[in-house]
């Protein structure tokens, strides 16, 4: 399933069928740079081969998503990049993801930016290591783009890991059905990876870590500590990790503390 999930994150949303027995470099460079001129044909139409676009969708790739962040990293003013977040918006390019604040005691005070998404896994790829790297993908020389995934992959695959937990949390509360789910940041730098309420009122939080390394126990107590500073008493902590858990944090597992892997995430597959 890490296979599946990793691969997912680059090809997501492409309409073709992928070997997942071929190494991932291998299908990256079949795929997509050695069919740079169709898809780019494709994104063009899409996006309305307008430069502004462009540069936002960029800054949005492998930033922190924040709008005001984007529009840094474009290099345009927060007039013309609000505009073409709006415009991107019309033609389902990205979502507007806000802060899930109206569950802690920071609503109405966390005047912090939105966030934003790709509607499509692939879209993210294409903006963050093709498009800026085109010169040299027209002359097929691949190796900078190749090199620049390798150093912000796990970066890069985090986000979508964090997405398909979120949708597998659906699947998991089918008798109490989730009413809403996302994310909680502020500008203290107080992060949830995951927030959620249920129905029937029951609030959820968790952590996601696409790394290769175990979690500790010590996830427990940062996210006992940031519940506390955020007045908000979850019903469940559900946490997710690509590697598993330490001994010591699955002795902690019970009714009111889930662990999952990625390996979990094959339930998807059915839906």
């Amino acid at each position: 399933m890490e296979t599946a999930v990793n691969y997912f994150a680059v090809f997501g949303g492409l309409d073709i069928k992928i070997d997942m027995t071929k190494p991932l470099r291998t299908l990256i460079i079949r795929h997509i740079l050695s069919e740079y001129y169709e898809i780019q044909e494709y994104i063009g139409k899409l996006t309305k081969n307008s430069a502004p676009f462009h540069k936002v969708l960029t800054g949005i790739a492998l930033g922190d998503r924040r709008t005001n962040s984007a529009f840094k990293r474009a290099d345009i003013d927060y007039e013309e990049g609000i505009k073409a977040v709006y415009d991107l918006e019309e033609l389902e390019v990205i979502r507007t993801e806000t802060s899930m604040d109206h569950l802690t005691k920071s609503f109405e005070e966390n005047d912090v930016a939105d966030k934003l998404l790709f509607t499509t896994p692939f879209l993210r790829f294409w903006f963050a290591f093709v498009s800026p790297l085109y010169r040299g993908i027209k002359r097929e020389e691949y190796n900078e783009c190749i090199e620049r995934f390798n150093n912000y992959q796990a970066e890069f695959m985090g986000l979508i890991f964090e997405q398909l937990c979120h949708e597998y949390i659906k699947v998991i509360f089918k008798d109490d059905e989730i009413e809403e789910i996302g994310r909680y940041w502020d500008e203290d730098k107080n992060e949830l990876d995951i927030l959620a309420e249920t129905t029937s009122g029951r609030v959820i939080i968790g952590s996601c870590r696409y790394t290769n390394s175990k979690m500790k126990k010590t996830e427990i107590s940062r996210l006992k500590d940031l519940c506390e500073k955020l007045e908000i008493v979850p019903d469940y902590v559900i946490l997710f990790s690509k590697k598993g858990f330490t001994n010591e944090l699955k002795s902690e597992k019970g009714e009111s503390l889930k662990l999952y892997t990625a390996k979990s995430l094959k339930a998807l597959l059915n839906k």
